[in-house]
């Protein structure tokens, strides 16, 4: 997989299973079955107005009150629900955290399992065969084609989500954000970090 496989955007021409998607959702807007208003709405929602947002929120809340952070870990669903985001998937959410020893990272190898109400839509490489296959077999292979290249001595963890499991990744805290409050802070979390693809880099001076 290289780092072409991770962005499709730049076809011409939509993937075979986009077509389909297109033709099935033609279909059913002709025959009445679906309101391509509402679904754009159900798609800008998750995009623009969820994203990853409410998983920054979560994760600015773990690094400023340690308290929270330990409660989260011990119990991401609930720990989540304080802060208002209820899932309304029913899966059950686990957090793990990043540190300078352990890097966790997340893939489903089964379909696409993801948290989309605190991660909003999930990427193209998520859902792509390469990354679900590979991630298992060669993950230090494939953060390096992130850009993510973990020393030896960091021990690298592999969880597989499930229709009934869902992970967030805590990732490790930017040096020099000492001084910044919880919605700056926010404003650093990226969705790949929350997968473990990627590191959080600090504010720009």
């Amino acid at each position: 997989m290289s780092a072409h496989d991770h962005d499709h955007e730049h076809q011409a021409v939509p993937s075979d299973p986009a077509l389909r998607v297109k033709a099935l959702e033609s279909l059913l807007t002709e025959k009445g079955y679906v309101d391509p208003a509402a679904l754009d709405a159900l798609i800008d929602h998750f995009e623009t107005k969820v994203g990853p947002r409410n998983g920054a929120k979560v994760i600015a809340r773990a690094w400023v009150d340690p308290a929270f952070k330990q409660r989260l870990l011990a119990d991401a669903s609930a720990a989540i629900a304080e802060l208002g985001l209820i899932s309304h998937q029913g899966e059950h959410m686990i957090a793990l955290e990043n540190t300078p020893s352990v890097h966790n990272l997340v893939v489903c190898t089964l379909c696409s399992c993801y948290p989309w109400p605190l991660l909003g839509l999930p990427p193209v490489w998520y859902k792509s065969t390469a990354y679900r296959s590979r991630a298992v077999i060669d993950p230090r292979g494939v953060l390096r084609e992130f850009g993510l290249e973990l020393s030896d001595d960091v021990e690298v963890r592999v969880w597989d989500s499930t229709a009934e499991v869902r992970y967030i990744v805590i990732p490790e805290r930017p040096a020099g954000t000492e001084s910044l409050g919880e919605d700056e802070l926010a404003e650093l979390v990226t969705r790949d970090s929350m997968i473990g693809a990627a590191k959080l880099k600090g504010p720009r001076r």
